[in-house]
Formats: C-alpha cells, structure tokens, sequence
C-alpha cells in the first residue's frame, strides 16, 4: 500500500496491512442474494457457470455442514475460461430503468439511488479481503435501507492499486448519484475530475491525502489527517480540562509518533497560561511526584501510545499513590489505546482514561451484537477482528449518505442534525471547507469512568 493509506493507518487505528501487488481484474462478476428453495445447482445453472466455479468463490459451501439459507449472498464468478469484465453488479435491490441520469433532487428522492462502489474487491490480500468485508456491510445497509422504504442500485467495481481508474468512469459510472472509495489516493485526480463534470457525490472511506478536497464541493472524505485529528483534539483536550494539571510523561520512545499532538497542547496551554509540568518515566519517584498537584486534577498524558509505556506510567503512578493515597488523576491517551483497552481496562478505570477517536466499538451493545449475527447469517464467516470493524464501518458510512441522499437529494451535505442517524461504531458529521469538498468533523471522547462504565463524549 502507498505509504500516505499506511500513515493513516498508523496514526489513527492501525489497522490496514501493507499488501502486494493487486490484480486488475474482478475474481466475481455479481452478488447474488438467496431467494428461497434456491439450491447450489440451481444458482449456478442461472448464471451459466459449474457448481465447482461457484463454490470455488465461496470456499465456506465445501464445509461439510455448509446450509445454503434464504438471504444469503453469494459470489458469483465468471464461468471458467471466460475473459473477466471490469464491472459487478450487485442486486440488493432492483435494477433501474435504463434512463438518463439528470441530478435533480426530484429525481433522485422517487427512484433509486443510484450507488457505486470502486474498491479493491477481492480475496488475494489484505487489501482486498478488508474492503470486501466493508462492502458486504455496504450491502448490509442498502437491505436495511429499502425494508424502511429506501430503494438502492448499486453496482460495484474491482478497482485495484495498479487499475487505471479511468477506464472504469464510462457511461455506467455517469449515472451514478454517489461513488464510494477508491482506497488509494493516486486515483483521486481522475476521479475528481469525473465527479465534477458529471454532479456526482463522492465519499471517500479511508484516503486522507486528497488536495482536490479543497476546490471539489462533490468530495466527502471521512477521515482527517494526523495533523488535523491532532489539532481538534487538543482543542476538546481544553475543554475538557480547563483548571486542571497536566503532566505530560516522556516515554523515552524513539518509534512515538506522538509529539505532534503533545506539541499543539503544549502551545494552547501556553497560549492560555496555563502551567504545566513535563517528566519522564526514568526520574526518581520524588521528582516525578513533584510534577503532580495535591490540589488539583492531574492529567498524564504520555507522548507514546505504546501499551509497554502505558504499563510503565501506570506502575509508577500505583507505587506513588502508596504514599500519596489522595491524588486525583486522570490519564488522556490515544485512538491507539483501543486495540489493547481489554487487556488494561481496570487500570483505564481507576485511572478515569480519556480517548479521542473516530469510532468506538462496543461489543456488549445490543446494536453491535445484531448486526454481527446478520453478519453470520448472511456470510457464514465472522466479520474480522479489527478496529474498527470494516463491515460496520461500510454499514455506518453507507446508511447514513444513502438515507441523507434519499431525504435531500443533491442538497444533502452530511452535516449536523441532517439524518438522525445514531451511528453504531462510525459517526460522521461533515462540514464544508470554504468552497471545496466536506470532510467528517465528527470525533468522540471514550471516557472509561471510576465507577467502572463507558462514557461517550461527542463533539
């Protein structure tokens, strides 16, 4: 992967893997959704193919006790030896009238919305396998949509990191009322260029390095940059604790990516006079006690987001608070800090944890635990185990600009208040820059309270 999709991975939630070269073709032409009394046989026969094609695309029905089930979807190749095309269509809903697309919101609030879908969709490497799952969740959020009245077309394309995009932005492409993706930012241009033209809304998922974002009204991306997350939250860092004592903990960590952020708090603190107290994890247990206040609510923020640090501060802190049973603290962290919340979640308790990010998934919500049975029911598979979960972000980003589409039209711009839509693990919330394109605005506090529940903190 590029090395501006890693750095976003890394600065906010770690989780996209760095993959080998893509193929540029679609290893399936469609998505198929059970119907009942369908059977493997007959599926394949409608589509011209073997039941071995079929079940080579779905490697989960050479189970034993595989059970074919209403509402399932399935890939569906193309049959063996037979060149691939470039485009899928996906059939969570009916397909179209062949009409000429005109971009009026009368038109696009009594028909489909039209949806396309231009991601690495395979099963060859990380790449492919995480943007399948966000996919699946997209088709996740069209079922749920059109049972509440919303009808969606969306047809997808396999748009690897080595396709030229281009030659998918054809005829088809024009019709479309929103574009979700690419994941790869090097296809932004053309894209851009594209969407402009031809009135056509579209969100970006992970990409952060976009520069068309700032003169193309039509581009909505969801995800800031380091720099950008850095400095919104600093800002509800001040906030949050307007009188209290901050403590920022060298970690003596020569990989931390984390000074950015320790940085612009230090310069609102200055710029607010407020005093603060830098220490390290290497001084004595008398002056690292001397930077903390006996009066005050002590916020520790280390300048790593590493859990061997974490740990580290942590231990410190316990055998200071022997002698100094009374100290207030409260310890402000990183999205980073999600990964390993379980494994540390009664120090993040006892130490009142603060954690801006762009998600939060809650494995316990009654929400969550649905749509992972859907999931299953669905797909057969469990949904991979990341953070955040990609079919749920699909699901999230999907939901919410299909039903802002289908409530607005072209007047839909993603902001506050719009949808009524309550996220289950990825808010957004857009505001426009200047008169470019939108970006998500929305970010969260998880505050992991002394009296041991989780607080949500929106912003």
């Amino acid at each position: 992967m590029k090395r501006e999709i890693g750095y976003l991975v890394l600065s906010l939630v770690l989780f996209l893997a760095a993959g080998s070269v893509l193929a540029q073709t679609p290893q399936w032409r469609d998505m198929h959704k059970v119907k009942r009394s369908e059977t493997i046989y007959s599926i394949a026969r409608d589509y011209g193919i073997t039941v071995d094609d079929l079940i080579k695309a779905n490697p989960e029905m050479a189970s034993p006790d595989y059970v074919l089930k209403k509402g399932d979807f399935v890939c569906i190749p193309y049959p063996s030896g037979v060149p691939t095309d470039t485009t899928t269509t996906a059939k969570p809903s009916p397909k179209p009238e062949k009409v000429q697309h005109v971009a009026s919101d009368v038109d696009m609030r009594n028909r489909e919305i039209r949806v396309g879908i231009m991601l690495p969709l395979h099963k060859q490497n990380g790449d492919g396998r995480r943007m399948m799952e966000y996919y699946r969740g997209v088709l996740m959020a069209c079922d749920s949509l059109r049972q509440n009245g919303v009808s969606v077309d969306i047809r997808a394309w396999n748009v690897a990191e080595n396709t030229d995009i281009k030659k998918f932005l054809n005829a088809d492409a024009e019709k479309l009322d929103l574009i979700i993706g690419p994941l790869y930012s090097k296809m932004m241009p053309a894209l851009s260029e594209f969407v402009r033209k031809h009135q056509i809304k579209v969100l970006i998922p992970f990409s952060i390095n976009t520069p068309e974002l700032d003169t193309n009204p039509y581009l909505y991306q969801v995800y800031q940059t380091p720099g950008e997350f850095c400095e919104q939250s600093a800002e509800q860092f001040m906030r949050r604790f307007p009188d209290s004592h901050v403590i920022i903990v060298d970690c003596n960590d020569s990989t931390s990516r984390k000074g950015m952020f320790t940085g612009k708090l230090r310069k609102r603190l200055e710029a607010a006079n407020i005093e603060y107290k830098i220490s390290n994890l290497k001084s004595s247990d008398q002056r690292f006690f001397e930077c903390f206040s006996e009066t005050q609510r002590n916020v520790v923020v280390l300048n790593t987001e590493r859990q061997h640090e974490f740990r580290a501060a942590v231990s410190k802190i316990n055998a200071m608070l022997l002698d100094h049973p009374d100290l207030d603290i409260t310890f402000f962290g990183y999205t980073e800090w999600m990964l390993y919340a379980k494994r540390n979640l009664d120090s993040f308790y006892k130490f009142d944890v603060h954690i801006p990010t762009a998600f939060y998934y809650d494995e316990a919500s009654p929400r969550v635990k649905r749509i992972e049975q859907k999931y299953r029911w669905n797909f057969h598979a469990d949904m991979m185990n990341t953070l955040p979960h990609f079919a749920i972000t699909g699901f999230d980003h999907a939901y919410y600009f299909i039903k802002g589409l289908s409530m607005y039209g072209s007047h839909f711009t993603g902001s506050a208040g719009m949808v009524g839509y309550p996220a289950i693990q990825t808010p957004l919330v857009f505001e426009q820059l200047g008169d470019g394109g939108h970006q998500n605005r929305q970010l969260m506090i998880v505050h992991f309270t002394k009296d041991r529940h989780v607080e949500i903190i929106r912003y």
